[in-house]
């Protein structure tokens, strides 16, 4: 099994709307970054779990724990003119851009904020959330920084 850090700004998608589906999983759309769909290709297997995060909010940090339930698949987002992810250079023949289907673990008893993760910086060494310049929107995690992460809830 391999492990995953997933941002999500909570106005676009939350933890919350996470549980709140029928069945507890939605697909993960929109990334259009080609080095995070290449660990979605590459890396993501059925059976990974991933930390939610939630971003550009108020208090960022880990939420909760989902499950990978798919390869990655075309992203249908990237041929819809009307969704906020289109993108017109993406052909259905030849799929630029790619999504996985997620399935909520469980959420957090607390968040795990981005500031407490940096109070243990010396703890996290090569995690990629504190390192500078990392905009990637979802990225693998070393199994220590999982557990280490997971302790601190």
């Amino acid at each position: 099994m391999q492990y995953w850090l997933m941002k999500s700004e909570p106005e676009e998608y939350s933890i919350d709307d996470l549980a709140a589906e029928d069945d507890l999983s939605t697909y993960w759309d929109g990334i259009r970054n080609y080095q995070a769909r290449n660990f979605m290709r590459d890396g993501m297997k059925i059976g990974d779990q991933a930390l939610f995060y939630h971003s550009s909010c108020k208090v960022p940090g880990v939420t909760g724990i989902a499950e990978i339930v798919s390869e990655a698949y075309p992203d249908h987002t990237a041929f819809d003119a009307g969704d906020k992810h289109f993108d017109a250079k993406s052909d259905p023949e030849n799929p630029r851009w790619l999504m996985v289907d997620i399935k909520l673990v469980r959420k957090l008893n607390r968040i795990i904020a981005l500031s407490e993760l940096r109070e243990h910086a010396s703890q996290m060494d090569g995690f990629r959330l504190l390192q500078r310049g990392n905009r990637l929107s979802l990225f693998p995690v070393e199994k220590r920084h999982w557990d280490y992460i997971l302790n601190l809830e």
